[in-house]
């Protein structure tokens, strides 16, 4: 699963952004103005941040040299009407991965999305492979030692995250950032449930190949 923040000030773009990229299959946290797109990169741990530049209270350009000059190194796509090159070059300069102007069609922005997360955690390939288990995010479909798995929507989202960050382990916490919005409860107990689920449907033979360390976290185990 891919957390985005979408930071625009036309609330009618911002909410059908966040109604598409969310039938895409992400989690989409909307901020309205600069103040507040600022305030939730800088308290969350986005997989992206998708930037418009004519926002009411900052400038675009200067809210993104702030947040690299501060160490925030989500990968930033500026979602802007300045099609200009030089304003396309500025950007790059001071450290997007990707400029887009409006209007846009929402496949690109997904394929240019996509591209960017995968740049940034250094994949090439789309499709994440770890051993016998195979994770599309682009059709949602897992398979594992070549039998398709069945998983529910949020079951695949945890998933995904997990593989892509494989062989590492996963913290509940992690885990509530990157797959969940900012309404999500962490004590709600929900997150225990689905791993249970996706436990009882990976397996190879009889083993399972999701695993818990007790009070750190979540990983995969295949060869």
């Amino acid at each position: 699963m891919v957390r985005l923040l979408v930071i625009e000030d036309n609330s009618e773009l911002a909410e059908l952004m966040k109604e598409k990229l969310s039938g895409c299959g992400y989690v989409c946290d909307v901020a309205y103005d600069g103040e507040n797109g600022d305030l939730k990169a800088s308290d969350n741990d986005y997989d992206a941040i998708l930037l418009d530049l004519n926002l009411p209270d900052r400038d675009g350009f200067e809210l993104l040299e702030d947040w690299r000059s501060r160490g925030i190194s989500a990968p930033v796509l500026i979602v802007t009407a300045r099609g200009e090159l030089e304003q396309r070059v500025r950007g790059l300069q001071l450290g997007s991965d990707d400029y887009i102007t409006k209007p846009f069609e929402f496949t690109e922005l997904d394929a240019r999305i996509q591209a960017v997360i995968r740049r940034f955690r250094g994949r090439a390939n789309p499709v994440i492979i770890v051993g016998d288990l195979s994770v599309d995010p682009a059709t949602r479909r897992v398979t594992l030692d070549g039998r398709e798995i069945p998983l529910s929507v949020k079951e695949f989202d945890i998933l995904e995250y997990l593989a892509s960050c494989h062989p590492r382990i996963v913290s509940n916490e992690e885990l509530a950032e990157h797959v969940y919005d900012e309404n999500f409860d962490p004590f709600s107990g929900v997150i225990r449930v689905h791993m249970a689920n996706i436990k009882k449907k990976l397996k190879i033979g009889e083993a399972p190949i999701l695993r818990n360390e007790k009070g750190k976290g979540y990983y995969l185990c295949l060869k």
